[in-house]
């Protein structure tokens, strides 16, 4: 496959809105406990980019792989009720860890639980965009999920969002934001499976999304997650479409927001189109 490994990061620079999405994988160890180093690490970054003048919004997944750590689960569970009543004690411990970790530098956090009829119906959209400007204005970061103890969306993975880096894309266009960040378990885009091939390469930057593109990034995410590389590379194309530029990172690398935003070879990085 042709690859591009260059390319300017320049407009990186004049990123005022962002929106970063955290996947399981990032905020949770494999048994499903809250990892707090990366959780803090995490809110540090963003407290700091609100410091600088910028505007962040975090979208995070984790809520049904919070509560299986917080109920001693050995798996996920497998029938919708279990999994619905799994998310809503996962939803209470997660907002607790990121509402205490704002707190030490000094901001507040206001949850935001969406489902798909609350970007589709029209009357909704605009009270969630309302809500959504009203938080940003007084400076309380807004955390977005998917309400899973209602919406079977991200659950059953084929509604409208069906996983957060989906929703993660559908809330950047809403607030029109300069940069959609997704921070995952991979450094981003490779030329091939780094998996299984070790001599794969990370793709830095992207013009254009390919078809062979697409087909490496098929496949799942993690046991506790719901998304995989495929998914995200459908988000990016989703923002790209709408002049929004995007990033694809691993998101436990120390100091990831950090570097991305001063225009570092980290992850890859996907160009607005228009």
């Amino acid at each position: 496959m042709e690859t591009y490994y260059g390319g300017s990061r320049v407009a990186l620079n004049f990123a005022k809105r962002i929106v970063v999405k955290v996947g399981t994988s990032t905020i949770t160890y494999e048994n499903g406990r809250i990892n707090l180093g990366n959780i803090d690490r995490l809110c540090r970054a963003l407290a700091d980019l609100q410091n600088s003048g910028k505007e962040v919004l975090l979208v995070t997944s984790g809520a049904i792989g919070v509560g299986v750590g917080v109920l001693n689960l050995e798996e996920r569970p497998t029938t919708m009720r279990d999994k619905q009543a799994i998310a809503a004690v996962g939803q209470c411990e997660l907002m607790n860890a990121y509402s205490r970790s704002f707190a030490e530098y000094s901001y507040v956090c206001g949850q935001i639980l969406l489902t798909k009829d609350g970007l589709t119906d029209k009357l909704t959209r605009v009270n969630v965009t309302n809500t959504i400007e009203a938080l940003i204005e007084k400076r309380i970061i807004p955390v977005i999920n998917e309400n899973d103890s209602v919406s079977t969306a991200e659950i059953l993975h084929n509604g409208t969002f069906g996983d957060n880096d989906t929703l993660s894309a559908h809330v950047a266009c809403l607030i029109n934001a300069d940069l959609l960040i997704i921070l995952s378990d991979i450094d981003g885009l490779y030329d091939d499976d780094p998996k299984l091939n070790d001599k794969a390469k990370r793709i830095s930057y992207v013009e254009q999304v390919t078809d062979e593109m697409e087909e490496i990034a098929k496949g799942a995410g993690s046991k506790l997650g719901t998304g995989g590389m495929h998914t995200k590379i459908s988000a990016m194309q989703m923002v790209m479409a709408k002049g929004i530029n995007g990033v694809i990172a691993e998101g436990s690398s120390p100091q990831v927001l950090e570097r991305i935003l001063d225009q570092e070879d980290v992850g890859t990085f996907f160009a607005a189109t228009n």
